[in-house]
């Protein structure tokens, strides 16, 4: 199935209109009213004022730059005489711009005086001896930066030229579409990243390119940002100090107009480094507040007039909790006693700063018991670490002047598990996550922590754009983001195809974090579970092999970083622990392929490092050397190990003559001699029509020669042969002539060795039954339900189920809409999802439902659904009762899902419907499962027994 989909997107047509900042407005081709930036060897010149903002003469620099990238030709700037021109300037601040304003060339109503806005037009005459002009006009300093690199990514100049190598795509003629063209203000007034655990890859990388993280590195940052219309940096903090280590840090980020602040932790615009560097005695506000005020106050004269958030608050050193309980009063005067400071270095108001108090880990607690800070304080709001939002405003709370924000991670270090090695953020849980934010009005400030910025150069520019303007991006249209990113990169020739490799891989990796993979994280023997993972990892390195081996010379340094490493990386990882599953289950079946397996999982690990060291020493000539540092593989708990430690495996003994043994689907047991097997095979149901496998393999050195037989209506894909290490059978059944109803069979498996073993076959051949169809049907004692897969959505307005298509672990998930939602009195008519299933028998079931782990951000009672059967009363469950526990939280994350049971009693055989209920908004559901016995261990949980119309 998915290979015949990757062979369609290669056929589908790849034509984008997706808003993202503007409306496409650079063509190849003139149309009526178009503006030739490039045409017939000639380029149009910059005109730009001296006295507009050096920031704005710095990107016109960058966009003179681009178009000789993209053209060949290198235009002009500031030439006279020119009867074609791009004039660019900030509204207020540029000679030109004021003079097109005041000779009513250019309409600034609706962008002036607006934050972060651009009018990007074709203008006719708009100065003496000028015939045409495109003209990017800002409302502030980075409104015509913005507008200045929408030019250059729409032309071809990806923001990502530097950082991922993606090659500049080639132009001879270049057009501006005739017509207005605005970039509206953000819904997000700062949006950023967060440069954090750093060492070893960033550290080791920046210190190899730059000498550290000094203003040459940090101008490369500030570049991306502006170009991918963010505004607002976290910088490198660990054994680093933004303002210390360079002096050109800060000044150079007030050029390029990047809004510094600093961590959670980190106080007054002071790195927790200097701490260690200059401060004096302890790191605690009640011993040593003086000390601590002189600190505080000698950094901020270093930036003060700089445009800066600047963060409030204090934690412990270290970034630990400040005290053992909550010590609110303290922290109280600690915020006043800063904001003092603030007033006295600024002199003016402290209201006047923006300034922002981050409700991290323990802080939280402090505000929960009633702190409060002034109300131009913005109250950063933070997820767990895990993407799943802790907390947002009440729906009823007055707005706060300093309004709301989301301090987000997509790389962490701490419990239960460091990940930082490898992409592992799906975007459409970021887009689940973030539109809470968004829709609870938490839009002042959003801020990501990327780790190393690399290799998250994806969900970066997910959650800018995100940021910019989520109302663009519904959550229908998230493939389509995802594919015209692609194209941006790439091109359209094989956008679809790249699109869709990268919706599976961080889809794949958002399972479980690479660091929490193990060789027991998958089921070997039920449900063919880890098998399905390996293959499906391994079908995306052969689909983008094929890629990376079609696309021009100059794209393949760019895939590789952006595609083909994450995809190669990970499926190398998981079969490396598969091959340590099947090695420790060989040896406890002692086959001779143990030693083998061993070997492999030695290889396998190596294939790891050269994997990584293709990256750090071979990429872009080794430009990327320490990129792909991070260790991890070999973790024991939280914290990372030093290095990379390959999984122990076992070797066994191997006996010169061979003995048969046989092993069977969904056990680990296995069975040599003259026996008869004493533990259920799965049964054959003629309303799926699956196959399941039986494995023959050999325990000693010498091959074993076998037969296998049973009724003709069992189809035995190797009935015969010879058996030098194992030997897989498929067993499936031929239905026409097959015996009504159900039966039992033998299968007797003989080996040269005088081995002779039976397996009962069961089948259940009803598939005339019409209640069986288009339903979920009870198939070896269990009933599996994809959430995405119901038999009825109940709406009830004006809430309505939304359908998440590739949330989650499996298919995709169910929640409802709107996210503002009051949680819901349950009736007959009130929201649910209603799921058709035919039971074989009565009885008290077990009702398993996958529930995303998401945090009851309401801070109120818990978030909560409720299930029932048919008609009866629903059961309410409570999916936030047990986060208290650190451990119940940590394996809910861990596992990136919460399976809540829930006892139901079904009177009857036959069919009934179960109804999942809501009662809370924000709560996604994955998957129901139905145990009625015969249910076994899983990560994913068994694939859905739904059988469809023929």
């Amino acid at each position: 199935m998915k290979n015949l989909l990757f062979i369609c997107l290669l056929i589908i047509g790849n034509t984008f209109n997706l808003k993202a900042g503007s409306d496409p407005f650079i063509s190849d081709y003139y149309s009526k009213g178009s503006f030739a930036i490039a045409q017939k060897g000639k380029v149009s010149p910059i005109i730009v004022s001296d006295n507009d903002y050096k920031g704005v003469l710095r990107a016109a620099i960058d966009l003179q730059t681009d178009i000789e990238k993209v053209t060949g030709i290198k235009p002009g700037l500031n030439t006279n005489n020119a009867s074609y021109a791009i004039i660019i300037g900030t509204i207020g601040h540029s000679d030109v711009i004021d003079q097109l304003i005041r000779d009513n060339k250019i309409d600034v109503t609706g962008i002036a005086g607006r934050w972060e806005s651009t009018l990007i037009e074709v203008v006719k005459n708009p100065l003496p001896n000028v015939d045409s002009a495109l003209v990017i006009a800002g409302s502030d300093k980075r409104g015509s930066i913005y507008g200045i690199y929408e030019v250059s990514y729409q032309i071809g100049v990806s923001p990502w030229y530097y950082w991922a190598d993606v090659p500049v795509k080639k132009q001879d003629n270049i057009y501006a579409l005739a017509g207005r063209h605005l970039i509206n203000s953000p819904a997000v007034k700062y949006r950023g990243i967060f440069l954090n655990d750093e060492a070893p890859a960033l550290t080791g990388w920046a210190k190899k390119e730059f000498g550290g993280f000094n203003h040459q590195f940090y101008e490369k940052v500030f570049e991306l940002i502006l170009r991918l219309k963010g505004n607002y940096l976290w910088p490198a903090m660990w054994g680093s100090a933004f303002n210390d280590d360079d002096k050109l840090n800060p000044v150079k980020a007030e050029e390029y107009g990047i809004v510094i602040g600093t961590s959670h932790h980190e106080p007054l615009t002071r790195a927790h480094d200097e701490w260690r560097r200059y401060g004096s005695d302890e790191w605690d506000y009640s011993k040593n507040s003086e000390k601590l005020k002189e600190f505080w106050e000698s950094g901020l004269k270093r930036t003060i007039g700089n445009e800066q958030v600047i963060t409030v608050g204090m934690r412990g050193d270290g970034d630990e909790p400040m005290t053992q309980g909550t010590a609110t009063a303290l922290l109280e005067k600690i915020v006043s006693d800063q904001r003092e400071i603030i007033e006295k270095v600024s002199g003016k108001p402290a209201n006047e700063t923006p300034q922002v108090w981050a409700l991290y880990k323990e802080v939280q607690d402090y505000y929960e018991k009633g702190m409060r800070v002034p109300d131009d304080v913005t109250l950063l709001l933070c997820d767990d670490n895990w993407g799943n939002i802790r907390m947002l405003p009440k729906l009823s709370e007055a707005p706060r002047k300093g309004g709301y924000g989301i301090y987000y991670h997509f790389d962490y270090v701490g419990g239960p598990r460091n990940y930082k090695w490898i992409n592992t953020n799906p975007i459409q849980k970021v887009w689940e996550q973030m539109n809470l934010a968004y829709r609870y009005d938490a839009n002042q400030l959003w801020i990501v922590n990327v780790g190393d910025l690399k290799p998250m150069e994806f969900p970066i520019e997910f959650f800018l754009d995100y940021a910019w303007d989520p109302d663009a991006l519904p959550y229908e249209r998230l493939m389509e983001y995802t594919i015209k990113w692609a194209n941006k990169q790439f091109g359209k020739e094989y956008a679809s195809q790249i699109g869709y490799l990268i919706n599976e891989y961080t889809k794949y990796n958002g399972r479980i974090k690479p660091e929490l993979l193990n060789e027991n994280t998958y089921s070997l023997v039920n449900y063919n579970e880890f098998g399905r993972v390996v293959n499906d990892y391994n079908l995306l390195v052969d689909q983008a092999n094929f890629i990376y081996n079609k696309i021009p010379e100059d794209q393949k340094d760019a895939f590789y970083q952006l595609v083909l490493h994450p995809i190669l990386a990970s499926a190398n990882l998981n079969e490396l622990y598969y091959t340590v599953a099947k090695n420790h289950l060989y040896a406890k079946q002692r086959r001779n392929s143990t030693n083998e397996l061993s070997q492999k999982t030695t290889e396998l690990f190596e294939k790891d490092s050269i994997i990584s060291h293709y990256y750090n020493k071979v990429l872009a000539n080794g430009k990327w050397d320490h990129m792909m540092d991070q260790t991890h593989i070999g973790y024991t708990y939280w914290q990372q190990p030093p290095v990379n430690v390959i999984p122990k495996t076992e070797k066994i003994e191997v006996t010169n003559k061979g003995e048969m043994g046989v092993a069977i689907e969904g056990s680990e047991t296995s069975w040599t001699g003259r026996t008869e097997i004493n533990e259920a095979f799965p049964t054959f149901y003629s309303v799926k029509n699956k196959n399941h496998y039986i494995e023959l393999f050999n325990k000693g050195v010498q091959p074993i020669t076998y037969t296998i037989q049973g009724p003709d209506y069992i189809n035995i894909s190797h009935p015969k042969g010879q058996i030098t290490e194992e030997q897989r059978v498929q067993l499936s059944i031929n239905w026409t002539k097959a015996p009504k109803g159900t039966n039992l069979s033998k299968l007797t498996i003989k080996g040269s060795d005088n081995s002779v073993v039976v397996l009962t076959i069961h089948t259940d051949n009803t598939d005339g039954n019409s209640h069986q169809i288009n339903t979920f049907i009870e198939q070896n004692g269990y009933v599996s339900m994809e959430s995405v897969n119901y038999s009825k959505a109940v709406n009830s307005r004006p809430i309505f189920w939304k359908t998440l298509t590739d949330y989650g672990k499996t298919l995709g998930g169910m929640t409802t809409f709107p996210v503002t939602t009051s949680p819901q009195e349950l009736t007959k008519d009130s929201p649910h999802l209603e799921y058709a299933i035919y039971l074989n028998k009565s009885g008290n079931f077990t009702l398993h439902s996958y529930i995303s782990p998401t945090i009851d951000f309401t801070n109120s009672d818990g978030l909560k659904f409720a299930v029932s059967i048919d008609d009866e009363e629903p059961v309410i469950v409570n999916i936030s009762e047990d986060y208290q526990d650190n451990k119940a939280w940590g394996k809910s994350v861990a596992d990136n899902i919460k399976i809540f049971k829930t006892k139901l009693h079904f009177n009857k055989p036959g069919k009934h419907t179960i109804k999942y209920r809501m009662v809370d908004a924000g709560v996604v559901l994955q998957k129901l499962v139905l145990d009625t016995g015969g249910l076994k261990s899983s990560f994913l949980g068994p694939e859905e027994t739904f059988v469809s119309i023929p």
